[in-house]
């Protein structure tokens, strides 16, 4: 009963926090930079360097938002945040968009006043092992001590998998990145799992990575991406259509090296997309060059993948399913008409 009442007045709270922020865009355009919610520290998805500069698929992300009102990718305040504290920071109106390897589920919609507008990233969770486990697959992993982060749907994930596979473990839930490294690192546990991408990310963290491996089975869903609050459909337009415009652009072959033909360009679709047929930039409470913005200041979906996650980075993550839907993948997106 206690948890029922405490569930409703979170409820009500979120709700007072979601009318109170109902025109984000306005507030967005009158405070002159976009706060966005980042990862602590993931490489290739959110990470800053010494000179506190931020990097990351998932701040590109923030970048592309930004792009489209200000044409300026620069204008982002990036608030670094836990698991746990992600989605309350954004109920609560401390931050205008959440951009932080967060899995769309129902339960995240339904049960907590929140919008996910689009998937950036389809993922799975998996298992990293030492290599010394002598382990080729998660069915082998009976027995085991098994880290993973709080405030994420990877523990629910790991309890359904062991169980519908009848072996034992010892789930550890630990608040963040830096612990669940060190746990591993000394041995607490000998299983960690989350997200495949997060995995190859943190394997760069550990002191000794090639002495880990990712299995191969992956054991549910993880269609990532940007998350903002219910009860503002301008916003939550402006966001999608953003990411939108990174997978249209990679379709239809503009990119920031061919941007200037693009923008010459007679065909009818490209023409929608630069801006010079339509209103559709002024439909969104955008200029009519903001799909263009997007990309001069971030590029296309591809080359933002390529460059922070896929073969141009560290973490050298194949395309796989997030490859467009043209080239065989899932990736998809609504034309501009």
């Amino acid at each position: 009963m206690k948890k029922f009442a405490l569930t409703l007045a979170a409820a009500g709270t979120f709700l007072a926090a979601g009318l109170a922020h109902a025109d984000t865009l306005s507030d967005v355009k009158a405070r002159g930079v976009l706060k966005c919610g980042v990862n602590q520290g993931l490489d290739g998805f959110a990470s800053k360097d010494d000179k506190g500069q931020w990097t990351g698929f998932d701040v590109d992300m923030c970048k592309a938002v930004a792009a489209a009102i200000f044409d300026d990718a620069s204008k982002v305040e990036y608030v670094p945040l836990s698991a746990d504290a992600r989605f309350p920071a954004l109920q609560k109106g401390d931050i205008d968009l959440l951009s932080r390897n967060s899995t769309w589920t129902l339960g995240r919609e339904a049960g907590l006043g929140l919008i996910f507008p689009a998937v950036s990233y389809y993922d799975g969770q998996g298992f990293m092992v030492p290599v010394s486990k002598n382990v080729l697959g998660s069915l082998e992993l009976d027995g085991s001590k098994v880290c993973t982060q709080s405030g994420t749907t990877s523990a629910l994930n790991a309890q359904d998998y062991f169980k519908t596979n009848n072996m034992a473990m010892e789930l550890i839930q630990l608040p963040g990145v830096s612990e669940l490294v060190a746990a591993f690192n000394t041995g607490k546990c000998d299983v960690l799992t989350t997200d495949v991408s997060q995995l190859y990310a943190l394997r760069l963290q550990l002191d000794k990575p090639a002495d880990y491996i990712v299995l191969p089975d992956v054991i549910s869903k993880e269609p990532l991406g940007p998350v903002v609050r219910q009860g503002d459909d301008k916003w939550q337009n402006v966001v999608k259509w953003s990411l939108f415009t990174l997978l249209n652009a990679e379709e239809l072959g503009i990119s920031q090296g061919t941007l200037d033909a693009a923008l010459a360009s007679q065909k009818p679709d490209v023409k929608r997309f630069v801006g010079t047929d339509g209103s559709y930039g002024e439909d969104l409470g955008l200029t009519k060059d903001w799909a263009v913005r997007i990309v001069k200041n971030v590029g296309n979906y591809g080359e933002v993948f390529e460059r922070n996650i896929g073969a141009n980075s560290k973490l050298g993550i194949p395309r796989g399913i997030n490859q467009l839907w043209s080239a065989g993948g899932i990736q998809y997106a609504p034309p501009i008409r």
